[in-house]
């Protein structure tokens, strides 16, 4: 987790030296978010993940008018529920979220020139997802800690926000793909790759 964040950090670094020489395009975003995880079965064991909220953060850097670049940092916290022939296991964790790649902003279509002023984008992200057991709740002692790398895709849509300047509604979706967590306990273990559906919104911040 601390090398992923000193990643971060030096990429939103980086970025920020580049700016200084031209126009500054960066915005910051901050979004609440829904988790809805999908269910996972193998091996002999089903797992589900309980249905949260959480928050998202975001830097992005518009290289040109159609490439931007983005880090993100998100957290949530469920519950994974397993059952296994040996019985049923519930195991209470902080799931966070570190991803970074590109987005492409699109252009808007012209029949709605003049109607709706709108930034449509798509992104497409790697990184990783730590789950961290919270120990609270009747969860199972022994989980561990896990990291499991997570390709992010997704899209959405800025909105001016009326009077304000530099300042914008963002609706987003993001699904993540990543191996299922089973806590460093192999009797968990669903060996299934599965799929988290994160739908957000927030305002953004241009500077």
């Amino acid at each position: 987790m601390q090398r992923t964040a000193i990643f971060i950090l030096a990429v939103v670094f980086l970025l920020s030296v580049g700016a200084t020489a031209q126009e500054v395009r960066s915005d910051i975003s901050v979004q609440g978010t829904g988790f809805f995880i999908k269910d996972s079965n193998g091996q002999g064991v089903r797992q589900q993940g309980t249905q949260s909220g959480g928050v998202l953060g975001a830097y992005r850097y518009h290289i040109n008018r159609w490439v931007s670049a983005e880090v993100a940092y998100g957290w949530n916290r469920n519950s994974q529920l397993f059952s296994t022939p040996g019985g049923f296991t519930r195991i209470q964790a902080d799931v966070h979220q570190a991803t970074g790649g590109l987005v492409l902003n699109l252009p808007v279509p012209r029949r709605f020139n003049g109607r709706l002023r709108m930034s449509p984008y798509v992104l497409a992200e790697g990184g990783a997802l730590i789950f961290n057991p919270t120990n609270n709740g009747g969860s199972f002692l022994g989980a561990e800690r896990q990291t499991v790398g997570a390709f992010v895709y997704g899209g959405g849509a800025d909105f001016p926000v009326p009077m304000i300047r530099h300042v914008a509604l963002r609706l987003e979706y993001r699904g993540l793909v990543y191996n299922a967590p089973n806590f460093g306990l192999s009797n968990l273990d669903t060996g299934a790759v599965t799929h988290t559906a994160q739908p957000s919104a927030g305002l953004v911040f241009r500077f």
